[in-house]
């Protein structure tokens, strides 16, 4: 089930005190319309009842999907410098819901999921999305470091980020954006033809020692790569 607990809050613009009701679970299979606010970007908003200043509290959750195969734990963006801590994390956690350590029917459940970590709204948002697409996130991720040697400038700064935020079928192009995480504004939209996509997929051996790094631990991202050496692939 999805679980749900009060939190009190203060509102960032008066200060004034607000309580909300804090998802500390996501159960998409039976709660499918939160997976759609997530993908609409309207999930954990809450409006301040003195001033209606709309905020938007930072993810820290789990997220299962049964039916789509996924299993994330989706938390804060200022604790992706501790990637390597969050995922060891996960995997204790996973392991004892439907992992190792879980009973065996949950096991078998939890043979079919795939286990990832995301921080802040707009990881968790994009790993729906490329599920939805019938992506895989390891290559859109190998797509962004292309994007990165082929561009002639980025905005490549602290705090901004790109992500993968939806598809264009009309120009059979993937959309990205560079976005600003605390508040997820878009900075700049590129489209890139799905032909890089399919070449990717096509030339695995071209790829692998990147696959290899990126699939090293259940944050699959570029940007761990830029983070110190990070865990030993294999």
């Amino acid at each position: 089930m999805s679980l749900f607990h009060p939190v009190n809050l203060v509102c960032p613009a008066c200060e004034a005190p607000v309580v909300m009701m804090a998802v500390g679970s996501v159960n998409a299979d039976r709660r499918p319309d939160l997976r759609e606010d997530i993908l609409t970007n309207r999930f954990q908003d809450v409006e301040c009842g003195s001033c209606q200043e709309s905020f938007r509290l930072q993810p820290q959750f789990n997220y299962l999907d049964v039916g789509r195969g996924q299993w994330i734990a989706a938390m804060q963006s200022a604790r992706m410098p501790d990637h390597l801590e969050v995922e060891d994390e996960a995997e204790t956690l996973f392991s004892a819901s439907y992992g190792a350590d879980a009973p065996a029917a949950a096991q078998e459940v939890g043979s079919g999921l795939k286990v990832r970590v995301t921080f802040g709204w707009p990881g968790v948002r994009e790993k729906l999305l490329i599920q939805e697409h019938g992506l895989d996130d390891v290559i859109i991720e190998m797509m962004k470091m292309h994007i990165l040697r082929s561009v002639e400038t980025a905005p490549l700064a602290q705090g901004i980020e790109l992500r993968f935020v939806d598809v264009d079928e009309d120009s059979d192009e993937y959309i990205f954006s560079w976005l600003e995480t605390a508040s997820e504004d878009a900075i700049e939209n590129l489209g890139v033809s799905a032909d890089l996509y399919k070449a990717i997929l096509d030339n695995p051996d071209g790829w692998d020692a990147l696959r290899a790094r990126l699939e090293s631990g259940y944050f699959v991202d570029m940007q761990k790569l830029y983070m110190g050496e990070g865990r030993q692939a294999g």
